[in-house]
């Protein structure tokens, strides 16, 4: 949090709005580089949460800040939702509507209104949710991408390793994530109804039993359509459900996915681990073992999740503790101003890739600090 938090505040942009959205690997800031609005997202809940723990006043007015440009320039008021992105200087530039940009929007709100107790915030985040239901659904699952007037098209975004997927395990994931968070603050009945229906498409759709992990990309009739394993998407479903399960407060739903993340869990352990890190992802049979920022953050949380949810499975608190001192070994960027490297080489060379752009943010390395520090309080 020491270097994450004042990282992330010097690259406030007090002119525009937002904050600036590509830093080089040099470390060259490129102050008309296009804004993601994920990132922007993603860095008011960071802001938000950051303030909710620690109290102090300069995050609760980044958080703000945050929110005036998400509010300002992020959201179409004549049609609803969230762009993908904005140009440096306030005006949108790619149009398009993703359930997954709308997701996290509804993640930052949520979170940004306990903050700060803005209604306004709240309303918002509501506004999303009914939009995402009643927009971006089938009978069958979260559709994905559409343009400014949420008409269908090609989900380019969230489709990855050669294929165009019609629905994808990662934006019903940050669904469920986004809606775990605006029930905590709001418990509104029809999100409660929404978390369980996700749930059931997670046992039921998206996790192989035979396997032991969730499947990724899927066609529209949720049959999958890739061999992949995202070992960091598996070991972050297996504490965010949690996570849900404990907000929503449910036995039956707890007796019948708890058992699931378990299983995913100690698949991830025995797979995945490796010299005290994760590896990211393997397709038909073979290990991409590159160690990437965000999966190793989210290693550490669901490790600890793991052995907090069965303090007999020692093994996972210890891995905890590994990929901790791996990520401070190797994946923290020791150079004056930078922050974590994006991955690192399996001989722990970094990669040459940007430190700052849309996808590179506080969310995951930032959510692993406050996830561990609060776990620790309690």
């Amino acid at each position: 949090m020491q270097t994450i938090i004042p990282f992330w505040k010097n690259l406030r942009d007090n002119e525009y709005g937002g904050y600036y959205g590509y830093m080089t690997y040099d470390l060259a800031v490129d102050k008309k580089a296009v804004k993601g609005c994920i990132l922007n997202s993603r860095i008011m809940w960071f802001f938000s949460n950051a303030y909710t723990l620690l109290k102090d006043e300069s995050l609760l007015d980044e958080a703000k800040h945050a929110y005036e440009f998400l509010k300002n320039c992020c959201l179409d008021r004549v049609n609803g939702g969230i762009f993908w992105s904005i140009q440096y200087d306030g005006k949108p530039e790619d149009t398009t509507k993703h359930t997954y940009n709308q997701a996290f929007a509804i993640y930052a709100l949520s979170s940004y209104y306990e903050a700060s107790g803005d209604e306004e915030a709240l309303s918002i985040a509501k506004e999303l949710y009914h939009i995402v239901e009643n927009k971006c659904t089938d009978e069958i699952g979260y559709l994905e991408a559409f343009n400014k007037e949420f008409h269908l098209i090609e989900n380019d975004k969230l489709s990855e390793n050669g294929i165009i997927a019609d629905k994808t395990m990662n934006t019903l994931l940050h669904v469920f994530e986004a809606y775990t968070e605006l029930y905590r603050v709001a418990r509104l009945p029809e999100v409660a109804e929404s978390l369980k229906w996700i749930m059931d498409t997670f046992a039921t759709k998206v996790y192989n039993p035979e396997l032991h992990r969730q499947e990724v990309f899927f066609d529209a009739d949720m049959n999958s359509i890739l061999d992949l394993h995202s070992y960091g998407h598996d070991i972050e479903t297996s504490w965010l459900i949690d996570r849900g399960l404990e907000v929503l407060d449910d036995p039956a739903y707890t007796a019948k996915v708890a058992p699931i993340t378990k299983e995913i869990l100690a698949n991830v352990y025995k797979t995945a681990y490796r010299d005290h890190s994760l590896m990211n992802e393997c397709e038909n049979g073979v290990n991409d073992t590159t160690r990437v920022w965000w999966v190793q953050a989210e290693s550490v949380v669901g490790f600890l999740n793991g052995y907090q949810k069965d303090p007999a499975e020692k093994k996972y608190l210890q891995a905890a503790e590994d990929v901790w001192d791996y990520i401070k070994n190797y994946m923290i960027d020791k150079r004056n101003g930078s922050e974590w490297y994006w991955c690192i080489h399996e001989d722990h060379t970094p990669v040459e890739k940007p430190i700052v752009e849309p996808w590179k943010c506080p969310y995951h390395n930032g959510r692993m600090c406050i996830e561990v520090i609060r776990r620790m309080k309690d």
